[in-house]
C-alpha cells in the first residue's frame, strides 16, 4: 500500500505525509505505507524510501508528528522486485528473486507499461 505523495527527487517523506499520519495517530498502531529499502526496490511513482539520509530525516519528521499525538508508528519495508519497471532504474532491468515476468501493468511517470522480465540478483553487483 502507498499514498504516492513522496513527490520529490529524493522520494523522501514530506510535511504532507507527516500530517496524514499524525491525523491517524489515535488509531493505535499505524503501519506506514511501503517504503523501499534500496534504489532497486522502487516500483511505483512517488513512493517514499528509507535508504537515504533525506528519507530517514523525512520519516523522523513523520514519527515525531505521530508521537506528539501519543500515537505509535511502524515503518512497512518493501522491495517491489519484478513488479518494477526499467523506467525506475535508469533503463536497467529491475531485480527480483527470479527472472519471471509478472505480466501485469507497471505505472511509471510517463505511462502505464507492461513490465519487463526482471533479472535475478548478481551477488557481486547487488550486494
Amino acid at each position: 500500500m502507498t499514498r504516492s505523495r513522496a513527490d520529490n527527487p529524493e522520494n523522501a517523506p514530506t510535511p504532507l505525509i507527516a500530517e496524514y499520519y499524525s491525523q491517524r495517530a489515535a488509531a493505535g498502531l499505524i503501519i506506514t505505507e511501503g517504503s523501499q529499502v534500496s534504489k532497486q526496490g522502487v516500483g511505483y511513482i512517488n513512493t517514499p524510501g528509507i535508504h537515504s539520509q533525506a528519507q530517514v530525516e523525512g520519516w523522523k519528521q513523520v514519527t515525531r508528528a505521530v508521537h506528539e499525538k501519543n500515537g505509535h508508528i511502524f515503518c512497512q519495508l518493501w522491495h517491489c522486485g519484478r513488479i518494477s519497471h526499467p523506467d525506475f532504474h535508469g533503463g536497467e532491468l529491475p531485480v527480483a528473486p527470479s527472472a519471471i515476468n509478472p505480466k501485469v501493468q507497471s505505472f511509471t511517470q510517463e505511462v502505464s507499461r507492461i513490465p519487463w522480465t526482471p533479472r535475478a540478483p548478481d551477488r557481486g553487483r547487488d550486494s
